[in-house]
């Protein structure tokens, strides 16, 4: 698997895991484990979380996971890199320790690799950034970034002394073939500063994996229209992506989509597919 550097020189897995929906019905609980624990024998590294999502089921539901995963022996705790996310509405100093104390317990961990403002809230943002600074002092987190940030949000952070340095690590939103908003001016603003984006819903939520315009090119490479787009995400300099995937066919074709290499031609007519911005576009987010 590809990686990619944050600004510390953590080294980042391009391709992840997503788990946005899962842990919120307790009838599927068994198979989202089954899920997150067969990803992680197949070999993916990276896994996306947060506190939101099933009201912290997924959180359990990765922390199962990977705990059954370190007492079989397929993998090593420091091979991991896992994410979550702070609510904005938690994201206060003292909320923000606090939270991460409660993602801590339901992850069964005693650090979360990747901790995130999951978007921009009531809290001043001051106040959040200190707050993650102590968790790095205390070892209960690794590093920490932000989700959902466009570039005036950025160039505030920036403003505030938590871009330069190894401070804000990631930006997580939401990047694909059909929503390439980013690349106007949030991108290329994290590219000269070496910050990795991290796309969310890198497929469109499987809209992509239905669009029959990829299909020439799907045949051209042997491969799938979810992996052409997933292929097309990843061969974007300094971007991870972090698809959700429950069955083990779409993990598999997911993780294959990493090693699939786009041509020149095959960009150039996703270009005219897909066009790039033209003008600067609000941030999308779902």
């Amino acid at each position: 698997m590809r990686t990619l550097q944050t600004p510390n020189g953590a080294a980042m897995p391009q391709l992840g895991l997503g788990t946005w929906h899962m842990g919120e019905t307790s009838g599927r609980r068994a198979a989202e484990v089954a899920a997150v624990r067969s990803a992680i024998d197949m070999g993916y590294r990276l896994i996306d979380t947060a506190e939101m999502y099933g009201d912290g089921g997924a959180e359990e539901v990765v922390g199962q996971a990977i705990a059954e995963a370190l007492r079989a022996g397929g993998v090593r705790r420091d091979e991991l890199v896992v994410v979550s996310k702070v609510l904005p509405h938690n994201a206060s100093r003292r909320g923000t320790l606090a939270a991460c104390e409660r993602s801590l317990a339901r992850l069964g961990l005693e650090r979360i690799d990747l901790y995130l403002l999951h978007w921009r809230g009531p809290h001043r943002l001051a106040d959040t950034c200190e707050a993650m600074q102590v968790l790095v002092q205390q070892g209960r987190i690794g590093q920490w970034g932000v989700s959902n940030f466009d570039t005036g949000d950025m160039n505030e952070l920036a403003a505030l002394g938590m871009v330069e340095g190894a401070h804000c690590a990631v930006n997580q939103v939401y990047y694909s073939l059909g929503e390439r908003g980013p690349e106007f001016s949030l991108l290329p603003w994290l590219r000269t500063r070496s910050l990795p984006l991290m796309a969310y819903s890198p497929i469109d939520q499987g809209a992509l994996a239905s669009s029959a315009v990829l299909d020439t090119i799907a045949a051209r490479r042997g491969a799938s229209r979810a992996q052409v787009a997933l292929a097309w995400v990843l061969a974007q300099s300094g971007v991870v992506a972090i698809p959700k995937a429950v069955r083990e066919t779409h993990l598999r074709e997911n993780l294959a989509a990493a090693e699939l290499r786009l041509e020149p031609e095959d960009l150039s007519e996703l270009d005219h597919l897909y066009p790039p911005p033209r003008r600067k576009s609000p941030l999308a987010m779902i």
